[in-house]
């Protein structure tokens, strides 16, 4: 069940990763442009876009913020239930040692 969880958050993963190349790519040099073109009417790193790039840095650092936590969630509850089991399987064995039960 972990192997199935793992791959979750690695499709997640790289689809935020591709995601961030993407906005990444967007501000490198563009080649086929016009050579005319200067760099005063294409002004590189804009407030919205870095805002945008922060956006989805932090939507990504909460996303697996959270599927951590749910991890530690399942696994407590899987310490829970085995401890449980446990303590009843003791109980069998000392009603046993105690005669009560045959």
């Amino acid at each position: 069940m972990s192997e199935i969880c793992s791959d979750r958050v690695f499709r997640l993963l790289a689809f935020f990763a591709s995601i961030a190349h993407y906005f990444v790519s967007a501000y490198s040099d563009d080649l086929s442009s016009s050579k005319n073109e200067t760099k005063a009417e294409h002004p590189r790193g804009s407030k919205g876009s870095k805002i945008v790039i922060i956006s989805l840095v932090l939507v990504v650092a909460a996303l697996v913020s959270f599927l951590l936590f749910k991890f530690w969630q399942r696994k407590k509850r899987d310490e829970q239930y085995a401890r449980l089991l446990k303590l009843f399987e003791e109980d069998d064995e000392l009603e046993l040692e105690l005669g009560l039960r045959d």
